[in-house]
């Protein structure tokens, strides 16, 4: 679940932020996904 979260948010933001920006992201999606963060 935890590569899942990360590659829907990569193929939705693509390459090239920051990292932090893909963090915030990630929390989001793991947390919609019912993972604890």
């Amino acid at each position: 679940m935890i590569i899942g979260s990360a590659i829907a948010v990569h193929r939705e933001l693509g390459p090239g932020l920051l990292e932090s920006t893909y963090e915030v992201c990630l929390t989001y999606e793991m947390l919609e996904r019912g993972l604890s963060v």
